[in-house]
């Protein structure tokens, strides 16, 4: 994976290397998520299958990154926070996502300048995404 610099006009999709990237970082999260005994606690929050969740997350991700806006075609707007409220998410939850996605990306191997600036946006929307106190 290249490094991203001030001067790249490339989008984080391509950054990503693309659908195949982002497919690769999706489903190394979902299978961390589904073999760490330190996510169970999101985990506990999805179906028993992860596949309509590895698709709506890549789909998700392929539009946020600047790729096709796969989601938005089939559902509409995201509606991230409305779409978790049945969800309780705390700080613990937060955390184990973060920390979840963070192993994903390194794992699949995105440069470390990357990595930062992702997981800097991801925190921002998973700290929003909190509803509950704990």
């Amino acid at each position: 994976m290249q490094a991203m610099t001030e001067n790249q006009q490339r989008t984080l999709y391509e950054l990503l290397d693309g659908e195949a990237g982002v497919r690769a970082l999706v489903d190394r999260f979902y299978d961390l998520m589904d073999l760490e005994p330190a996510f169970a606690g999101i985990r506990a929050m999805h179906p028993t299958t992860l596949d309509g969740s590895r698709d709506k997350l890549f789909w998700f991700l392929s539009g946020w990154t600047g790729g096709p806006n796969l989601f938005v075609e089939r559902f509409g707007h995201p509606r991230l926070r409305a779409r978790h409220l049945p969800y309780a998410i705390a700080t613990d939850e937060r955390d184990q996502w973060l920390r979840c996605m963070e192993m994903a990306m390194q794992d699949v191997g995105i440069v470390p300048s990357l990595q930062e600036h992702l997981q800097k946006a991801f925190a921002e929307t998973a700290d929003w995404m909190r509803n509950t106190h704990g």
